[in-house]
């Protein structure tokens, strides 16, 4: 039989291998996402049996105790009947089964996530913050574990944007929510005093680390990307591109306090991206100026009347102990308000 080529000019073998490749991947996501709902449902349904068999907690973790052993007797093949995470299953029904708005949820992430969440947060919309952005931005258990060290909920819900101005009401909340009031880069190797570029240069040389730090959706474009308007150039600092959000994102790094200035440069880049670059079916491109400090009422009057979606955010080099930030939060019905328009 003549072996086809796939880099033969003459034949369309190659598109077909690409095609086949991309429906098989798709398949296997879709696998995939099948069999982790039915094992959340599982492990919800044995939880839920056990809590009906015995609501006292002493009694229901003996319950949980010879379930396991009985449970890996009998399906000695199958792992996940360890005493701790029937005893799980237990707890994990009785966190959910009274809250209509997360239970429909739970079962859109993995186990592991689940897990993670229940175990590190205790206010019921933080752990809606992180099930819902788990699974709208696809975040690993690595990638959540470090959202939460790293206060995400918190730096998310009070960050500054014009986003609610700028954007549509489709891409509020999901921008919002992309964009944090601050960052924390504790894998870079620098000083305190450090120069632009050699931020810049740090965060390139520890690239998956800052996409990661980024929020974990955002694609590498460039640094210092060359933009030319009427025979002049322009360079921005980084471009990536938030792939659920599809649009470019410009990142200003600036190493001193945020000035008002920045934001009239910001709305130039962006305008030039938007005529010059963006696609016609991605969306308007999004700014986010990283300061190491700012005064918030001076970015709050900044941004006021800016027409480009534009947040600013500052960063840390060095984790630092948490900041205390439940009292900036908005109310919970607001909360509740913004998790709900994460909806796709």
């Amino acid at each position: 039989m003549r072996e086809l080529k796939p880099n033969n000019p003459g034949s369309d073998y190659a598109h077909l291998l690409a095609k086949v490749k991309e429906r098989v991947r798709s398949a296997q996501y879709t696998a995939l996402k099948a069999v982790n709902t039915a094992l959340v449902g599982l492990y919800w349904d044995i939880g839920r049996m056990i809590v009906e068999r015995q609501k006292d907690a002493d009694h229901g973790t003996a319950i949980a105790e010879q379930l396991s052993n009985d449970l890996q007797t009998e399906f000695p093949g199958i792992s996940g009947f360890s005493r701790r995470n029937v005893f799980y299953m237990r707890e994990f029904y009785l966190l959910y089964h009274d809250d209509k708005r997360v239970q429909p949820l739970v079962a859109q992430i993995g186990w592991t996530h689940n897990l993670v969440i229940f175990q590190r947060c205790k206010d019921p919309l933080e752990r809606e913050f992180y099930i819902r952005m788990t699974r709208k931005f696809g975040w690993s258990k690595n990638v959540l574990i470090h959202q939460i060290d790293n206060q995400s909920y918190e730096k998310s819900l009070i960050g500054q944007t014009n986003f609610d101005q700028a954007l549509t009401p489709e891409l509020r909340a999901q921008a919002k929510l992309a964009v944090k009031d601050e960052y924390t880069f504790d894998f870079l190797e620098l000083g305190e005093e450090h120069s632009e570029r050699e931020l810049e240069r740090e965060l390139i040389a520890r690239i998956e680390d800052f996409l990661r730090a980024m929020g974990g959706m955002f694609s590498f474009m460039g640094s210092q990307y060359r933009l030319e308007v009427d025979g002049e150039e322009f360079f921005i600092d980084l471009l990536l591109f938030h792939r659920r959000l599809r649009c470019l994102v410009v990142i200003e790094l600036k190493i001193g306090k945020f000035k008002p200035e920045f934001v009239g440069k910001m709305q130039f880049y962006l305008t030039a991206l938007d005529r010059q670059v963006r696609q016609e079916d991605e969306n308007p491109s999004i700014g986010i100026i990283l300061c190491k400090d700012k005064n918030r009422t001076i970015v709050e009057y900044a941004l006021h009347d800016a027409r480009k979606p534009i947040g600013v955010a500052t960063y840390e080099i060095t984790k630092t102990l948490p900041r205390e930030l439940k009292g900036q939060l908005p109310q919970p019905e607001e909360i509740a308000a913004l998790l709900e328009g994460m909806e796709e």
